[in-house]
């Protein structure tokens, strides 16, 4: 499959129990992921069990950095929830198997990646579950306002959507209300607001037995992982006619674009842009497989994801 690439988090997990379960679940999603991408990499994901507003220090970050070393270029590394470039600074002077550090040469920032596919996906779903051709006047309820949540409110907002958003950072959604024109209510509150398309951008599991009866939209598509509680809320989406964008591939762009380092001896843009178009091809042969047999969308994109991945170790 390629080197293991994904970005370290940094949560206050309960127990060491509770962060390998995490990892193993993010790693399985980053291999189908690359998988769905076209990209030629497995999938990876570091986690570091502490608080990451009280528990942060270089010693800590650098030693993070010498446990990826001893992979010897198995498994590249970067930023996700909870640490930053500058804390991938730190980790990048014990290893060189950083990607995406602040700096020249580097891909930097995924996040306008991740939001550009992500935006991708929203469109693909409102030509295919609404036959609308554009975004104007639909109403997009985005959870989370973090760098991919409000990088993606901005591009819906320049492309004419109504905005409604939740973050748990008052200050994010006065941004977003005093630039984007968007309305707001609270993070409790996001599941059940009235919208063509809810767009969970914060942690994963939003889709679970609570918030199941309480949407009232036509598509989620958004770029937080792990959507899904458990496979069978995908069916029971399905059987509500909710029109989900399986998250691994809606939420690809930053991987497309951190995995350029990985793959080309110097970091081209343009090469980020031109391959980023996958997403909005696969969410088309999903839907259409979908619409086709009956069977609900996550079902149709495992059993695509597992296919590519079985057949490139078959390959190997």
């Amino acid at each position: 499959l390629g080197p293991a690439v994904g970005g370290c988090r940094m949560w206050n997990y309960a127990s060491e129990d509770e962060a390998l379960t995490d990892a193993l679940r993010l790693s399985r999603g980053m291999t189908y992921k690359a998988a769905m991408a076209d990209l030629p990499l497995g999938g990876g994901k570091s986690v570091i069990r502490g608080d990451a507003a009280t528990m942060k220090s270089p010693a800590l970050f650098r030693a993070f950095g010498r446990a990826v070393e001893t992979l010897k270029g198995r498994y590249y590394t970067g930023e996700d929830v909870g640490t930053t470039p500058a804390d991938m600074a730190l980790a990048g002077r014990e290893t060189r198997f950083v990607l995406g550090r602040d700096e020249a040469g580097s891909s930097g920032d995924p996040s306008p990646f991740t939001a550009d596919g992500v935006l991708m996906a929203i469109e693909a779903a409102v030509a295919h579950g609404l036959g609308a051709s554009d975004l104007r006047g639909l109403r997009v309820a985005v959870q989370g306002l973090g760098n991919v949540g409000m990088a993606l409110a901005e591009r819906l907002f320049a492309r004419g959507a109504e905005l409604i958003v939740a973050d748990l950072d008052e200050r994010r959604v006065a941004s977003a209300t005093a630039r984007l024109k968007a309305g707001s209510v609270t993070v409790g509150e996001i599941a059940g607001v009235e919208c063509d398309v809810f767009a969970p951008c914060a942690l994963g599991a939003v889709v679970d037995d609570g918030s199941l009866p309480r949407f009232r939209c036509a598509i989620i598509a958004g770029s937080a992982n792990n959507q899904l509680h458990r496979e069978e809320h995908g069916d029971r989406l399905h059987e509500r006619g909710i029109l989900f964008a399986p998250d691994f591939v809606a939420n690809a762009g930053g991987l497309v674009n951190i995995a350029q380092e990985v793959l080309s001896p110097r970091y081209d843009r343009e090469r980020t842009v031109a391959h980023l178009p996958v997403i909005r091809r696969r969410l088309r042969q999903i839907f259409e497989r979908s619409a086709a047999t009956g069977s609900p969308t996550h079902r149709i994109a495992l059993a695509m994801a597992r296919e590519i991945v079985e057949g490139q170790r078959a390959a190997a």
